[in-house]
C-alpha cells in the first residue's frame, strides 16, 4: 500500500511540475492589442487569422535582449530550411522607434508586430506564460498551436514540428 501511494504522489509531484503543452490561445492573449510597422492597432486574434492557412513561427524578441540577438542566425537558419512558413516576429521593444531601429539594425525578415502591454507583467506575458525570451512557437494552418514554447530557433521539437506540418 505504502507502494501505491508513493508511486501515485511521485506522479503527482512530476506531472504538476511540467507545462502542459495548449493548443488553443486564451481569450486574452487574442484579445491583446499589438501595433503593425504602420502604426495601427491590431489585435493577436487578427494576426492569427491573417496568416491562417499557413504554418506560422512565432518569434517573441526584444532589441534589447542578448539572447535574441544571438538565436537571430539561428532564425535565419530556419528561415532558409522552410521559407513556406510565416515568420510573425513579436517585439517587447519599449518604443516604435527602437523597435524599428532593432528590425533593421539586425536584419530581421518576415511579418512584425509591437506588443504593447509591459514586459515586466500581465498582458500578453502572462497570458502566454512568458518565462523568457526569445520564445518560440508554431501555430499549424488550423490556427491550432502545435508547439507552444522553445527558446532556441534550432530546438529539435521546434524543427520536427516545422517537418510534421509541411
Amino acid at each position: 500500500m505504502k507502494k501505491i501511494i508513493f508511486a501515485l504522489c511521485l506522479l503527482l509531484g512530476i506531472t504538476s511540475c511540467t507545462k502542459a503543452q495548449k493548443t488553443e490561445f486564451s481569450p486574452e492573449a487574442l484579445a491583446e492589442e499589438m501595433l503593425t510597422q504602420n502604426g495601427e492597432q491590431i489585435t493577436f486574434e487578427k494576426i492569427l487569422k491573417t496568416y491562417q492557412g499557413k504554418t506560422i513561427v512565432i518569434d517573441i524578441w526584444a532589441s534589447w535582449c542578448p539572447d535574441c540577438i544571438k538565436g537571430m542566425p539561428k532564425v535565419e537558419s530556419l528561415q532558409e530550411r522552410f521559407p513556406e512558413v510565416v515568420y510573425v516576429f513579436l517585439s517587447y521593444d519599449k518604443t516604435p522607434d527602437t523597435w524599428a531601429t532593432g528590425i533593421e539594425k539586425y536584419n530581421v525578415k518576415g511579418e512584425h508586430y509591437l506588443i504593447r502591454s509591459n514586459w515586466k507583467g500581465g498582458g500578453f506575458k502572462d497570458a502566454i506564460d512568458i518565462d523568457w525570451i526569445p520564445r518560440y512557437m508554431v501555430v499549424d494552418p488550423t490556427g491550432k498551436i502545435a508547439l507552444y514554447r522553445a527558446i532556441e530557433a534550432d530546438d529539435e521539437k521546434l524543427i520536427e514540428t516545422l517537418k510534421n506540418l509541411n
